[in-house]
């Protein structure tokens, strides 16, 4: 609707993870090599977190995109709500290994068999596990036994284990000692800077078709307010630009204003609570944020979060 006027190919700022989009701060960058290196050097569990809309799908994806390129074995399991017989299942299902038998054990026997075979075929398989805040310990203990198949010196299979900032309070548990005990590299998400917001949406409108030249579309005032509302949460940055670029098309409106991106945060209720600083003194410091719960684009709820410190960036550690 508003590409034509905007000069786009392409909607820049749509939700779905597509990892062509996917923003490459430094912190960013760390955490995908670091990410990349656990899986070539077959370290065994690898953790991702991070809040609620900080880009952890699309990093993954981009993993993925990466490991397909390598002819790599992967398994992507999305739907965290599941026991342990089912989590066999999907694994199995998910690489493709025929097995018509139940028991746990044949299950094992036939998965470990695959991976030996794999593995002398210098293939490397992965099993990601998205959404992963909401496994139950005994899950969690069957994903940690998994790492048990291995060769004299290789772990035959690399699990990757994302999931929202609750997983990593669940894995401080004493309960999950011995899981916690297996993550070789940890790595994070976090919220951008007001300077990485800017980067952020110029970026994604260069990939959707503006060139250099071309007229600005987002007024430099107007990316302040966008991370004013959003918080550097790159998902409500999505949110508040894509309806900014609607509701600037039905009025001709370019560059887009504040006001407009204001109008949208109050449609979305992300003013409900004040911003603690201007748009131009915002910056993202050592302060904790709050929003309450709001409503994500095409219906999509999302809940409340918060914003962490500003932290140096990840470096992936044994």
């Amino acid at each position: 609707m508003y590409k034509r006027f905007f000069g786009l190919r392409e909607s820049p700022f749509n939700v779905s993870p597509d990892p062509r989009y996917l923003f490459l701060t430094k912190q960013i960058e760390e955490t995908l090599t670091a990410l990349m290196y656990g899986i070539q050097t077959r370290k065994g569990i690898l953790t991702l977190t991070g809040e609620v809309g900080t880009g952890k799908t699309t990093l993954i994806n981009r993993v993925l995109d990466w490991l397909n390129q390598r002819a790599a074995k992967t398994a992507f399991l999305f739907n965290s709500r599941m026991n342990s017989s089912q989590l066999f299942d999907f694994v199995l299902a998910e690489f493709d290994i025929p097995c018509e038998l139940r028991s746990k054990s044949q299950q094992l026997m036939k998965l470990n068999h695959w991976l030996l075979e794999r593995y002398r075929a210098g293939e490397t398989a992965v099993l990601i596990l998205d959404e992963a805040q909401n496994l139950t310990f005994p899950v969690l203990e069957e994903i940690r036994l998994l790492t048990n198949l291995e060769t004299s010196g290789e772990k035959l299979l690399q699990i990757v284990v994302s999931g929202q900032s609750e997983l990593e309070e669940k894995l401080n548990l004493p309960q999950l000692r011995q899981f916690r005990q297996r993550i070789m590299i940890r790595c994070k998400t976090n919220h951008l800077t007001k300077e990485e917001t800017h980067a952020y949406i110029v970026e994604r409108l260069r990939i959707a078709g503006v060139g250099p030249s071309n007229q600005p579309i987002f007024s430099q005032a107007a990316m302040d307010t966008v991370h004013l509302y959003s918080l550097g949460v790159p998902r409500v940055v999505n949110l508040l630009c894509e309806h900014s670029l609607i509701n600037a098309y039905v009025e001709h409106e370019r560059p887009i204003l504040p006001k407009t991106v204001e109008d949208i945060a109050h449609e979305f209720q992300l003013d409900v609570v004040e911003p603690t600083a201007s748009p131009e003194s915002l910056q993202t410091s050592a302060e904790l944020y709050n929003s309450e719960a709001f409503i994500q684009n095409l219906g999509e709820a999302l809940f409340r979060f918060r914003m962490f410190p500003q932290n140096p960036p990840l470096r992936g550690r044994k």
